[in-house]
This record gives C-alpha cells, sequence and structure tokens, in this order.
C-alpha cells in the first residue's frame, strides 16, 4: 500500500515543502484557512435545503428539478473530488486549493444570478467542481503541516470551528429568505472566499509535489456518468410513474458505467482512487461507514425543512435554526473527539457516535409529527449532534492515519467523495421513499382524496385553487409528516450498520 505510484517522484528541493515542525504560527493560519474556505461547502448544503420551499415556488420547479439542485452540485463534487485530491498531490495542494476556493467563490456568483430552475442546475454542477478541488485540500493541508500524534486535535479544531461557521450558515441563510431573494444565500460565498484566498496566498506554505504525473481524466469522466446515470434514475422513479421502465434502465446502466469506471481503476496506472487503498482493513471501513452514515444524515437533513415548513408553518428562518443546536453540540464535541481519539483510539468513539445519530433519526419521525420547537425538534437535533461530534474527528482521523504521508491528499479525496456519493444517492433515492410515505398518509387520512394525492409528490400541493380549504391543507400537513417519516426511519437504520463498520475500523491509539 505504501509504495509510489509508478513513474512519480516528490520535489524534495521544492523551497516550499511543509515541515511538520512548522510555527505553531504557521500551523493556525493553516486550520484557519482550511477552516474559513470548508465552512462555504459546509454551510451551503444546508442553506439550500432550507430554500428549497421558495425556490420550487420562485422557480415553478417540480421536485425532480428540486432534487437536481442539490443533486446536481453532488454529482460534480463527488466524482471530482477524487480528481481533486490527486491533483493536490500532483500540483500542489496549496494551488489546488486555491483554484478551487477561486472556483468556488465565482460559480456561487452565478447560482445567484440564475433567474431558472435550468440555469441554476448548471450552475450548481460548476460549484460542485469548484468544491471538488477545494474540499480535500482543507484536511490534506492540515495532515501535510501537522504530525500524526497532534493531527487528531488539529482534525477536531477544524471540525469544531467549521461546524460553529456552519451552524450560523441556515440561520442567516433562512433570515435572508425571508426578507429578500432566495439567491442572496449563495452571495454570502463570494466574501468568504475573498478572505479564505487572501489567507491562503499569504500564509499558507506550499506541499511537496508529485512530479510526472497524468491525471486520470478517463476516471473522471466514468464517475460523473456513472453517478449522473445513477442519480437520474432514481430520480426518475419518484417522478416518472408512466416511465419506470426507463427510469429502471437508466439506474442500471449507472451501475454498469461505475462498473467500468471500477475495471478502469484497477488497470489505471494512476488511478484516481487507488484501489489498493482498501485493502487496508481500517481504511475500508471507515469508507463503508462514511458511505452509510452521510447517507442518513444527507436524507434526514434534506427533508426535515421541507416537512417543518409545510406541515407546521415554520419560516425558513426558524427551519434553518433547528440545524443550531445539531451543528453547535457537533462542533464543541469533535474537539473533544479528536483528542480522545488521539489518546484512547477511534472503535469506541466510531461505534457509539453512529448508534446515537441512528437514535436521533428515530427519534426525528415523532418529533415532527408532534411539530414542537422546543419540546420535539431542538432535544432530537441535539442528540444528533452529540452522535456526531463524537464521531466526525475520529473518522477524519482514521482516515489520515491509514494511509503513507505521501497518499492523504488521495484518501482526503476518497473519504470526502464517498461522503457526497452517500448524499447524492440519498436525495435521488429517498424522494422515492418520501413520495411513497407522503401518498400512502394521505390516503389513510382521507380514501377519497386518493386520486387527487396520488398525482403530487412529496413537498407539492395537489392540483387546486391557490389558497385551498383548510381541510385538505391538514391532509397535505398529515401526508408530508408521514413521507419524512418513512425517510427518518430508514435512515436510522442505515445509522444503526454503519456502527458495525465503526466498530471494525478501529486503529490502535497513537503513543
Amino acid at each position: 500500500m505504501g509504495r509510489h505510484r509508478k513513474g512519480l517522484r516528490v520535489n524534495e528541493l521544492s523551497p516550499s515543502k511543509p515541515q511538520p515542525s512548522t510555527g505553531s504560527r504557521k500551523q493556525a493560519y493553516v486550520v484557519w484557512t482550511a477552516i474559513l474556505a470548508s465552512s462555504m461547502v459546509f454551510a451551503d448544503g444546508a442553506i439550500v435545503t432550507v430554500a428549497m420551499p421558495q425556490m420550487r415556488e420562485s422557480l415553478q420547479a417540480s421536485l425532480s428539478e428540486m432534487q437536481w439542485i442539490t443533486n446536481a452540485y453532488a454529482l460534480t463534487l463527488s466524482a471530482f473530488l477524487l480528481l481533486g485530491g490527486a491533483a493536490g498531490d500532483a500540483y500542489g495542494l496549496r494551488r489546488i486549493f486555491m483554484i478551487g476556493i477561486a472556483c468556488f467563490g465565482l460559480t456561487s456568483l452565478l447560482c445567484g444570478l440564475s433567474g431558472s430552475a435550468g440555469m441554476l442546475i448548471a450552475a450548481r454542477a460548476f460549484q460542485g467542481i469548484g468544491g471538488a478541488l477545494l474540499v480535500p485540500g482543507s484536511l490534506a493541508l492540515i495532515s501535510a503541516h501537522f504530525p500524526k500524534d497532534a493531527r487528531g486535535k488539529a482534525i477536531g479544531t477544524w471540525a469544531a470551528a467549521s461546524g460553529i461557521a456552519a451552524a450560523l450558515g441556515p440561520i442567516l441563510g433562512g433570515w435572508l429568505i425571508d426578507i429578500g431573494p432566495w439567491q442572496a444565500i449563495f452571495w454570502i460565498n463570494v466574501p468568504m472566499a475573498a478572505l479564505a484566498l487572501w489567507l491562503c496566498w499569504r500564509h499558507v506554505p506550499e506541499s511537496p509535489v508529485m512530479a510526472e504525473t497524468p491525471m486520470d481524466w478517463l476516471g473522471a469522466v466514468l464517475a460523473d456518468a456513472g453517478l449522473g446515470l445513477l442519480a437520474y434514475g432514481l430520480t426518475a422513479l419518484g417522478e416518472w410513474e408512466s416511465h419506470r421502465a426507463i427510469a429502471i434502465l437508466l439506474t442500471l446502466a449507472g451501475g454498469a458505467v461505475l462498473g467500468l469506471f471500477v475495471l478502469h481503476e484497477k488497470r489505471c496506472a494512476a488511478p484516481m482512487m487507488p484501489l489498493d487503498l482498501f485493502r487496508v482493513s481500517a481504511f475500508a471501513n471507515v469508507n463503508a461507514l462514511t458511505l452509510l452514515l452521510y447517507f442518513a444524515l444527507s436524507g434526514a437533513l434534506f427533508f426535515l425543512p421541507a416537512a417543518l415548513i409545510e406541515a407546521h408553518g415554520y419560516s425558513a428562518a426558524k427551519a434553518g435554526s433547528v440545524f443550531l443546536p445539531f451543528t453547535i453540540l457537533m462542533a464543541v464535541l469533535s474537539r473533544l473527539g479528536g483528542v480522545m481519539a488521539d489518546r484512547f483510539g477511534t472503535r469506541m468513539l466510531l461505534t457509539m457516535g453512529p448508534l446515537i445519530t441512528a437514535l436521533s433519526f428515530a427519534l426525528l419521525a415523532p418529533a415532527v409529527l408532534h411539530g414542537g420547537y422546543w419540546l420535539a425538534v431542538v432535544p432530537v437535533m441535539a442528540v444528533m449532534g452529540l452522535g456526531l461530534g463524537i464521531t466526525v474527528a475520529p473518522l477524519s482521523t482514521t482516515v489520515m492515519n491509514a494511509v503513507p504521508d505521501e497518499r492523504i491528499g488521495v484518501a482526503s479525496g476518497i473519504n470526502n467523495a464517498i461522503s457526497r456519493v452517500a448524499g447524492l444517492i440519498a436525495v435521488a433515492g429517498l424522494g422515492i421513499v418520501a413520495t411513497f410515505g407522503f401518498r400512502q398518509a394521505a390516503l389513510w387520512t382521507a380514501p377519497e382524496m386518493a386520486d387527487l394525492f396520488a398525482r403530487t409528490t412529496f413537498g407539492a400541493l395537489p392540483p387546486m385553487s391557490a389558497s385551498p380549504p383548510d381541510a385538505l391543507r391538514e391532509i397535505y400537513a398529515t401526508a408530508m409528516i408521514g413521507g419524512f417519516g418513512l425517510v427518518a426511519l430508514i435512515c436510522a437504520g442505515a445509522a444503526v450498520a454503519s456502527a458495525y463498520f465503526g466498530y471494525r475500523s478501529a486503529l490502535p491509539p497513537e503513543r
């Protein structure tokens, strides 16, 4: 596993090569630059989720178009994260990181200028490419400038501060949506990107460069095409009832192309996803944990704001604020989780964390049924923050410590890509589950309106006048709760399964 890829050599004469003994002030700049840049990406997903009802109404978009506003970003982010990690190792982590920041800022501006669902989907796809260059660099830069015995604490600091920054995003985004156009949620990334770019340019040293490194463009195309077909097929299954056979064929075609991607990666001289890394038990199991846990997290949090807004009349700002106890508690505990991982190892944390998170998903169903902000939703979100808070830093530490130092960029890219693929599949696939639960809840509540609700999807009012009767509005609210409840229970099951891989992914403590 530890051998260099064929044709690679480290440019030892590079004056910008960082050393683990870099001064504490320089290390602090590295951490805070990574925090500022990655916070844009972390906050972006939650902000967009909160904005979904307003965006859907403004753009007159269908459920599938709203799913693609999220999935277009997740698709390119997932496919190119792997290439972004390899590019950082090949051309310098700092250089690729800065390019990613600039691209993310510019495409965020384009997202805010979009006037139609199609334009926004296209802009989000390009925004994902910028994020793919940015995200693996944030963790890889920290790992490159800290020795192994200090990485857990540094990564915990990064996770804690990024979580706090991301926690403010949905609240600010919800407030912006309530007082102005939804496009403003993307514009807040522009000044953040400018500041992160300046800090990185002035204070972050360059990393070692792997010379003569061919980029795996064919692998990126195959991954993008396979994931795109898979996501398109799963999304279509929830919308095209009259074209279900086509949707199934698209889903199968996506799986087949992803199979070709794996075969290509086995034979490629410089693969963007080196499969030999998965021969390391800790690396393979922690990525299985990532896939299942982030599938559950992405699915639950994508549908939660719409359920609260449509079923209980939450404002966008109030719906966004339910993320606050989750992200703050996760942020506060992430630093402690990193320290505990350095001292005691990761097995207990990577087992108990997902189990606690699974409990929170299961509790979300009755919490949304109740609808109470302080009595129901906020306490459950705090439990979710507890579970994720003791999981994130040990998970990231395990990924970084499971591979040789010269491959941390690729390892970070793979793990981040898997988390994004998990979100992509969750948003696309769970739309089917949400719509099924939505229709079944409406059927049980009002059998006489079965035909009316059978033609609608989760989050869409049935065909009616602009001001529907109160009774119909109540049935719609019940249907939204039913659709979300089914999603939450499936997410709880996925999180329980992830705990098994957490137990198997443990590394011995660093002494």
